[in-house]
């Protein structure tokens, strides 16, 4: 497998991080490895449920996106990443302070592909684990990529 650029993954995180729905849930890309990724959203009122916890879409939101991007710095840059199932068990409660998504990717695929992630409190407690299933589709491209570096490192 090549090695990430980079000069890509800052790139990408920049990209991501203004996209509507990662601005809407005050999510961001903290870092990107081969078949890893770390994502966060520092908690706020937006995100509580009418019960004063966060709600449970925002910890499926870090579930599904910590395991998308984990596959998708493996995958082939002319391939896209679209989501055709999730599971999710939530395990704790949050109020307040930082979540932290931590995507793996287990199985790379031609056509599915397999990731787990986790949810933790700022201080490492597990809040909620699931597993994404992901399909690999041609031709879907990621909104302004034409202007990033390479993904991969030369070898």
């Amino acid at each position: 497998m090549p090695l990430l650029n980079p000069a890509w993954v800052a790139a990408v995180s920049g990209l991501v991080g203004h996209s509507p729905y990662f601005q809407l849930q005050s999510m961001g890309i903290a870092d990107l490895g081969q078949g890893t990724a770390r994502l966060e959203i520092d908690l706020q009122n937006k995100h509580l449920q009418p019960f004063g916890m966060v709600h449970g879409g925002v910890f499926s939101s870090l579930v599904d996106a910590a395991g998308f991007w984990a596959v998708y710095t493996q995958t082939a840059p002319h391939l896209g990443l679209t989501t055709v199932e999730m599971k999710l068990n939530y395990l704790a409660p949050a109020t307040t302070g930082r979540l932290v998504g931590l995507g793996r990717c287990l199985k790379l695929g031609k056509t599915l592909s397999l990731a787990e992630a986790r949810v933790e409190a700022h201080d490492g407690r597990l809040l909620a684990h699931g597993t994404v299933t992901l399909m690999a589709l041609e031709g879907l491209v990621l909104a302004g990529q034409d202007g990033l570096p390479a993904k991969f490192l030369e070898g």
